[in-house]
């Protein structure tokens, strides 16, 4: 009898393209690459930075809230990326097992033995108790892209408006745009450069295969 549990079931948006995304490769000094990284957890954070709250919830995150446009902040596998002035998302691995920190106990135990196996959503909530602020799992909303490569940043400049020069745009930087018709987060990992593009899940196919189509020149020679 075939499985039907919910590992079976689940199925990433961009699954049906992994071959062909894994055959637009390209590799050499033109390099770049196209994969979906699905899955991961991603929680929607609202809560005044100002506020007592605020600090209860970067305690229990193990790192502050960014607070300028384009800032992100990381702790262990955690990024958290800002989304305005009063709002982060909140991505880490899928179905993490690494957790946040309770404050009474990190002050007992090393922080590595305190981890608290809890969703990342619950432990938020927690913190964030009966106060002003929201804490939404999120995670069922976008996919995420990732393009590598040295001519990745040439791809995304096809249909991307930001400046994506080095000078504007580097590692840790992350900001919410457009590449081709599709809205996006985009969020640049490595100087590779590596970049994470989060899109609406039901626009995670035309986006994949515009950038696939956006590749394709880098496998020929270039012309002079």
């Amino acid at each position: 009898m075939a499985e039907t549990g919910t590992e079976t079931l689940r199925r990433s948006p961009l699954a049906h393209l992994e071959e062909r995304m894994r055959e637009a490769a390209v590799t050499g000094a033109r390099g770049v690459t196209l994969t979906e990284l699905p899955f991961l957890t991603m929680v929607n954070l609202r809560v005044d930075p100002s506020s007592e709250t605020a600090g209860r919830i970067e305690t229990a995150l193990g790192a502050p809230l960014p607070r300028r446009c384009g800032d992100t902040a990381a702790s262990g596998p955690r990024t958290i990326l800002w989304l305005g002035p009063d709002e982060w998302l909140v991505l880490s691995p899928p179905e993490e097992a690494v957790a946040l920190r309770e404050p009474e106990a990190v002050a007992l135990r090393e922080p590595e033995a305190v981890a608290l196996r809890e969703p990342e959503a619950v432990a938020l909530r927690d913190a964030l108790g009966s106060d002003p602020g929201s804490v939404v799992d999120v995670s069922a909303n976008r996919t995420t892209l990732e393009l590598s490569g040295p001519s990745a940043r040439q791809v995304l400049e096809k249909g991307c408006p930001l400046d994506l020069h080095p000078r504007a745009f580097g590692p840790g930087r992350a900001m919410s745009t457009t590449v081709g018709p599709v809205s996006v987060l985009l969020w640049q990992v490595d100087d590779a450069p590596t970049y994470r593009l989060l899109p609406r899940s039901s626009f995670a196919d035309y986006l994949a295969r515009w950038l696939v189509d956006g590749m394709s020149e880098f496998s020929r020679p270039e012309v002079p």
